[in-house]
C-alpha cells in the first residue's frame, strides 16, 4: 500500500472501479496545491458531502493548514469530536439515544459500541487511532456561535473598524467594502435595497466611507449618531436635507436604534472581535480550525454574519505576501442562497472577490451545495477542481455538464462518458474532476476520524466550547497601555486645571463621551537600527505614555507603556470638556528637561530591536515582526520549501516517466498489432486445414494433388501461427519489462519525495533571539511633554477609551 501520510497529499479515499462495482486498493491522495484554485462540492442529500467536507478539512489540519468553515447547518461541529483513545466514554455524550433506546441499550453500552464500530471502520481505511492524536496535535478545534453564548461569541457589531491600508488603497476593494457593509447592516434590519437607489443605503455608505478614509473606527452607537447628524451637508451634489431630510433620517436612526436595544442583541456586542488572522491561528501562532456555527439564525442575521467574515478575511488576505502554496481555507458547507446566479446579496461580491484574487495570496475557497443551480455560474467557472456526487434533477444533471465543458479544456471533455459516470455514483461515491489532472477520477471517501453525531444541539455546543455561557465583556481593540500607566484619580476636577507655562500638552481622542482625563508623560521619537550583516536598516516612530510616580523621581520611564496609535492622531493642547484627574507638582519646565534627557537615555539602554531566527530553515524575522507572525510565517516557508522542492524532483524525473510511458504504449501498440496477427494466422490455418480434411472426406480414396497442397499449406499456417503466438508472448514480457521499471521508477520517485517530507512544526521550532540596538547618533525625541488621556468607569473597572 502506498504510504498517504505525506504533507501536501489529501487522502481521500479509494478509487472505485465502476465497471467492476467494487472498491479497489488504490489510494486517492488530492495535492494540496491544487486547492488554491478552489473546490465545489456538489451532490443531493445523503450523497456524503459533509463527510467528505471534513475529510477534507481534517487533511488539512494534519498538514497545518488553518481552516475557517461556515457552518449554516451544525453538521461541521462534528469536527471537535475527535479522540485519540476512542473509547465508549468519550463518545457517550454525543450518541443518540432514541437510537439506543430503539436498540435495548443503555447510553454507555451504545456509546462503546460505536466506539468500537468507529475504530473498525478507520482500520478498513487503513488508519490508526494514532492518526486522530496527530490530528489533535497539529492544529487547535473551536466553535463560535455569532450572536449567541452557545459557543465562543463573537462581536461583530462591537466595531465597524477601519480596513486595513491593502483594502483602502484600491479603490474597487474599497468601494466594494463600504458597499457590502451597508448593504449587510441594511439586510439585518429586512431591507433588501438597490444600492443606487436606496436613500438608506447612500446614506450608510457615504458615512461608512467618509470616516474609513479619515482613519476613523466606528461602533454603532457612533454610526447611529451619525445617521441622524451625517458628518457633512451634501451627497453627490445635492444637499442632504434634499436627499434625506433630518426628520426621515430620525426615523432610520431609530430603526437602527431598536435594532440594537431588542432583547438578546447584546449577544452581538460581545465575544471576541472580529478577526480573521484570531480564526486562522491561535495567539502562539498555532494553526486553528474555527467551526463558525450560524444554524440557530435567522436569514438576515446569517447573511449579515457571512458578509461581515468575508469582508474580514479579504482584509486579511491582502496583507499576505503571494505564494502558489496552500496557506488557508475557507470552507462553506450549504451555499445556497449566498453566491446565487442571478440576485445580489451583499455575500455575493465578496465571495466573487475570493474566487477571482484569492488563488494569488493560498486561500482555498470549498463551497458545498446541493443544487448546482444555486451557484453563479462564474463561480463554478473558477472552480478548478470538481467533486460531483449524486445528483437527481435533470436540470442538475446539464448545470453541472455545462460547467464542467466550460472549466474543461478543450478537446478533452467527453460529455455522454461523463454522464454515465454520473448517473451511477453511489452513496460516499464521487468523481473528482480537476484541471490539475488529464482523466477525472471516481472514488469512495475514507472514514472520518471524527465522529459524525450529526447536527449539534446548543447545549452539546456548550460542552465543547470552555467558558461558554458565561458573561463575556464587550470586545475592545487590545491596547498596551493599561491603568497601571496612569495616575490614580482623587475628585477629579470639572474643566482643565492649569499647567506651569513651558510644558506642552496633548491629548489622545477620546471614543464617546463621558471620559475622565487622567495626566501622564508622553513621549515621541524616530529611532533608526542598522546591521549590515543582517541586511536591516530600519527607522521607527515610536510612542510612549510613562506614569507619574510617587518619590524624588516623578516619571520612571521603565514603566512606560507603548501605545499603538500614530502620532499623527494625538491632537496638541488640552481638552476642552471634562472631568480632570490631579496635575502632579513635578509638572515644570525645569523638570519636562529633565524628563527629555532621561527619555533620550533609555530609549538608547531599552528600545533594541529583537529578531527571532530558525535553527532549521535559517529564516530570520522582520522588524515589528512578533513571534506569533513569525512562527505562522515559517510554517507557510517551510510548506513553500517542500513544494518547491517536490516540483522539481517531479521535473527532474518527468523525462525519464515519459520515455517509459512512450516505451509502454508502443510495447502495448506491438501487442495489439501482434494480437491482430496471430488472431489471422490462426483463422487461415483453420480454413486451410478444413479445406483440406473436407476434401479427404468427401469420399475420394485417394488424397488429389490439391488436398496435398492445400495440408501443406495447413502446415506451414501452423508453423507461422506458432511463430505469431510467440511474437505475443514476446511483446506481452516486453510490456511487463517496461512496466517493472515504469513501476520501480515510481517507487524511486516517491522515495526522493518521503526524504522531503518534513513534519515541520513551526510551534516546535527552537528561536534564536537576535538583538539589534539602536544606532549611536540616530536617535531623534519630537516631542515630550503633558497627556491627558481619557478613561472611562465601568462595571468591570477603568478600561481605556481612546481608539488603538
Amino acid at each position: 500500500m502506498t504510504d498517504y501520510e505525506k504533507l501536501g497529499a489529501f487522502y481521500l479515499g479509494k478509487r472505485y472501479d465502476m465497471g467492476a462495482g467494487g472498491l479497489t486498493d488504490d489510494l486517492v491522495l488530492y495535492d494540496s496545491k491544487d486547492l488554491t484554485t478552489h473546490a465545489v462540492i456538489i451532490g443531493m442529500t445523503g450523497s456524503g458531502k459533509t463527510g467528505l467536507g471534513i475529510d477534507l478539512i481534517e487533511e488539512a489540519a494534519i498538514d497545518r493548514i488553518p481552516v475557517i468553515a461556515i457552518d449554516p447547518k451544525g453538521d461541521l461541529g462534528n469536527l471537535l469530536l475527535s479522540f485519540p483513545d476512542l473509547k465508549g466514554a468519550d463518545l457517550e455524550p454525543w450518541v443518540n439515544r432514541t437510537e439506543a433506546e430503539n436498540m435495548g441499550l443503555s447510553p454507555a453500552d451504545y456509546a462503546t459500541q460505536q466506539a468500537e464500530f468507529w475504530r473498525k471502520g478507520m482500520a478498513e481505511w487503513d488508519q490508526g487511532v494514532e492518526r486522530i492524536a496527530k490530528l489533535r496535535d497539529a492544529a487547535e478545534f473551536a466553535i463560535y456561535t455569532p450572536g449567541s453564548t452557545a459557543g465562543t461569541p463573537i462581536a461583530v457589531l462591537r466595531s465597524f473598524a477601519v480596513p486595513p491600508e491593502a483594502i483602502r488603497t484600491d479603490a474597487d476593494l474599497f468601494r466594494e467594502r463600504v458597499q457590502t457593509t451597508a448593504t449587510s447592516v441594511l439586510a439585518l434590519l429586512g431591507m433588501e435595497v438597490d444600492p443606487l437607489t436606496s436613500r438608506e443605503h447612500i446614506l450608510l455608505a457615504n458615512v461608512l466611507q467618509r470616516a474609513w478614509a479619515a482613519g476613523t473606527d466606528l461602533d454603532l452607537a457612533r454610526l447611529i449618531a451619525q445617521v441622524q447628524d451625517p458628518p457633512f451637508e451634501t451627497i453627490g451634489v445635492m444637499a442632504l436635507e434634499q436627499v434625506f431630510p433630518k426628520k426621515d433620517r430620525f426615523g432610520f436612526a431609530m430603526q437602527l436604534n431598536n435594532l440594537l436595544a431588542a432583547p438578546g442583541f447584546e449577544a452581538w456586542m460581545q465575544g471576541v472581535p472580529l478577526d480573521a488572522s484570531r480564526l486562522l491561528f491561535t495567539e502562539s501562532g498555532k494553526p486553528r480550525v474555527s467551526v463558525l456555527s450560524i444554524a440557530h439564525l435567522g436569514d438576515q442575521e446569517r447573511m449579515f454574519f457571512v458578509t461581515m467574515l468575508l469582508n474580514d478575511l479579504i482584509g486579511w488576505m491582502r496583507q499576505q505576501p503571494g505564494t502558489g502554496t496552500l496557506r488557508a481555507i475557507l470552507y462553506m458547507d450549504e451555499v445556497a442562497g449566498y453566491l446565487p446566479p442571478v440576485a445580489n446579496p451583499a455575500s455575493k461580491p465578496p465571495f466573487l472577490t475570493l474566487l477571482k484574487q484569492a488563488r494569488a495570496f493560498g486561500l482555498g475557497v470549498v463551497l458545498s451545495t446541493q443544487n448546482p443551480a444555486d451557484l453563479d455560474y462564474k463561480a463554478l467557472s473558477n472552480a478548478g477542481t470538481w467533486f460531483l456526487g449524486r445528483l437527481q434533477a435533470e436540470r442538475d444533471k446539464a448545470r453541472v455538464m455545462e460547467g464542467l465543458e466550460g472549466v474543461t479544456q478543450s478537446g478533452r471533455f467527453d460529455r455522454n462518458a461523463m454522464e454515465q459516470l454520473i448517473a451511477g455514483l453511489g452513496k460516499r461515491t464521487f468523481l473528482l474532476h480537476s484541471v490539475h489532472e488529464s482523466m477525472p477520477e471516481v472514488f469512495q471517501t475514507r472514514w472520518t476520524m471524527s465522529y459524525l453525531a450529526g447536527p449539534l444541539t446548543r447545549e452539546q455546543i456548550r460542552k465543547l466550547s470552555p467558558g461558554a455561557g458565561q458573561p463575556v465583556a464587550a470586545a475592545t481593540k487590545p491596547t498596551s497601555a493599561t491603568s497601571s500607566a496612569v495616575s490614580p484619580v482623587t475628585d477629579p476636577a470639572a474643566g482643565p486645571p492649569a499647567v506651569p507655562p513651558g510644558v506642552p500638552q496633548f491629548h489622545l481622542p477620546a471614543t464617546g463621551a463621558d471620559v475622565t482625563w487622567i495626566p501622564g508623560v508622553l513621549g515621541v521619537a524616530d529611532v533608526a537600527y542598522g546591521n549590515a550583516k543582517l541586511a536591516i536598516d530600519r527607522s521607527e516612530r515610536v510612542v510612549h505614555v510613562a506614569p507619574f510616580v510617587e518619590g524624588p523621581v516623578a516619571v520612571d520611564w521603565g514603566e512606560a507603556d507603548a501605545l499603538e496609535i500614530g502620532a499623527e492622531h494625538i491632537a496638541e493642547g488640552a481638552p476642552a470638556e471634562g472631568r480632570f484627574g490631579r496635575v502632579p507638582a513635578a509638572v515644570t519646565a525645569k523638570g519636562l528637561a529633565e524628563w527629555q534627557k532621561s527619555y533620550a537615555r533609555w530609549l538608547r539602554t531599552s528600545q533594541a530591536l529583537t529578531l527571532y531566527r530558525s535553527v532549521s530553515l535559517r529564516v530570520l524575522s522582520t522588524p515589528g515582526e512578533s513571534e506569533r507572525d513569525f512562527r505562522m510565517r515559517l510554517q507557510q516557508e517551510a510548506r513553500e520549501q517542500r513544494d518547491t522542492r517536490v516540483a522539481a524532483l517531479r521535473e527532474k524525473y518527468a523525462p525519464k516517466v515519459q520515455a517509459l510511458q512512450a516505451k509502454l504504449q508502443a510495447a502495448r501498440d506491438r501487442i495489439a498489432r501482434e494480437q491482430g496477427e496471430a488472431s489471422a494466422d490462426k483463422l487461415q490455418t483453420a480454413v486451410s486445414m478444413g479445406s483440406a480434411i473436407l476434401g479427404a472426406f468427401l469420399g475420394r480414396r485417394k488424397l488429389s494433388s490439391t488436398n496435398l497442397s492445400r495440408m501443406g499449406t495447413a502446415a506451414r499456417g501452423m508453423g507461422r501461427m506458432q511463430k505469431s503466438s510467440g511474437d505475443v508472448a514476446r511483446a506481452e514480457g516486453s510490456a511487463e519489462q517496461v512496466e517493472a521499471r515504469l513501476a520501480a521508477l515510481e517507487q524511486e520517485i516517491e522515495a526522493e519525495i518521503g526524504k522531503v517530507e518534513s513534519g515541520f512544526d513551526a510551534q516546535q521550532e527552537p528561536l534564536e533571539t537576535v538583538s539589534v540596538k539602536p544606532k549611536a547618533g540616530a536617535l531623534n525625541v519630537h516631542a515630550v511633554g503633558l497627556v491627558w488621556l481619557p478613561w472611562r468607569e465601568t462595571p468591570a473597572g477603568r478600561q481605556p477609551a481612546w481608539s488603538a
